[in-house]
């Protein structure tokens, strides 16, 4: 990727459902699922799903900031997901599962603070944001057969029932950022 390139790490439940929707944003350039933030080096998604490895089931995006902003990237992040579930999108309960931006740098992670503190204060939840904003540690891409999952799967009963009402929401809401 290019100078002109940002990248930032989201965590909103199954990477699954989080990918499908950065997927179709303009300007985002590159989606992966993988996992981050745990203390295992190069874990499985078997490992992650124990609990066990510390790590977060997340979707890296790499992005032109002059196509979609990073506050523009995150307020879909918002949208997307519950992020006042701790531990828990849905059905999916774990650590892994958690609500988290993982910043490349102090500038992304100073937005991220801010917009959340703007989120509470508006009272858009009707509870606390229980997002983590961390540095980004400890990164491994998920296996091949998660990448572009919903793409590949769209009749698979979890794409149809939970990934694609957040592709239709983002569609709806944000459609001036649809590729």
């Amino acid at each position: 990727m290019s100078d002109n390139t940002q990248t930032i790490v989201l965590g909103g439940g199954c990477f699954w459902c989080t990918e499908a929707v950065f997927l179709a944003v303009k300007g985002v350039l590159d989606v992966q699922s993988g996992y981050c933030n745990g203390h295992s080096v190069a874990p499985s998604y078997e490992q992650v799903c124990t609990g066990k490895t510390g790590h977060n089931e997340v979707v890296r995006l790499v992005f032109d900031p002059q196509q979609v902003s990073l506050r523009e990237i995150l307020e879909i992040f918002f949208l997307i997901h519950d992020p006042t579930t701790l531990n828990r999108q849905g059905a999916d309960v774990g650590t892994q599962y958690r609500s988290g931006i993982y910043c490349s740098n102090g500038e992304q992670q100073a937005l991220a603070i801010a917009l959340i503190a703007e989120i509470e204060r508006s009272g858009t939840y009707g509870s606390p944001v229980v997002t983590e904003v961390l540095a980004l540690a400890n990164y491994w891409p998920a296996e091949d057969y998660h990448q572009e999952y919903f793409r590949k799967n769209p009749h698979q009963g979890y794409c149809l029932a939970v990934a694609a009402p957040k592709v239709a929401k983002f569609r709806k809401t944000f459609a001036r950022l649809v590729k």
